[in-house]
């Protein structure tokens, strides 16, 4: 994979960053079995060390839904063709934006850090997401996330 048009910070009016010049993306993907599929974030990445989603920034014109699933393929090898998109979520501060895809598995599988931006990956159970060191945006909207996982 060669350098992405969308990799680069954005700077919020207050000097906030955020990641993916066209906004970014991320999979909440639910196996009814298994639970959410998080990843533990590198300590080197935005807010290292924290708990979640697959995701990263959107390429110039790249739909918010085949980001998501290109991210969460790159960094937690999921596989094509096991995903069935149930909605979004948009995050839009004008300037910038980040779409949650919902997402249900079609099929188990187990994920793999495939690259070096996971620590780990892990199915965890919806009721325990929020006992983890969540990222601060992901912590935020997870109560909204987790009733739009209750509705489909």
């Amino acid at each position: 994979m060669g350098v992405r048009t969308g990799d680069g910070w954005v700077e919020g009016p207050s000097g906030e960053r955020y990641w993916g010049r066209f906004g970014a993306a991320g999979l909440l993907l639910h196996d009814r079995e298994r639970g959410i599929l998080l990843q533990h974030r590198a300590h080197w990445s935005h807010f290292g060390g924290t708990w979640g989603i697959p995701g990263g920034a959107r390429d110039e014109g790249e739909p918010a839904i085949d980001a998501a699933l290109r991210e969460a393929g790159e960094e937690a090898g999921v596989p094509a063709g096991v995903v069935d998109v149930r909605g979004t979520r948009v995050l839009d501060l004008g300037y910038w934006s980040y779409t949650t895809v919902i997402a249900r598995t079609r099929r188990a599988f187990d994920p793999v850090v495939s690259d070096q931006e996971s620590l780990e990956l892990r199915w965890v159970p919806i009721a325990e997401v929020g006992d983890l060191d969540l990222h601060p945006r992901f912590a935020e909207s997870w109560p909204e996330l987790a009733a739009a996982l209750a509705e489909g």
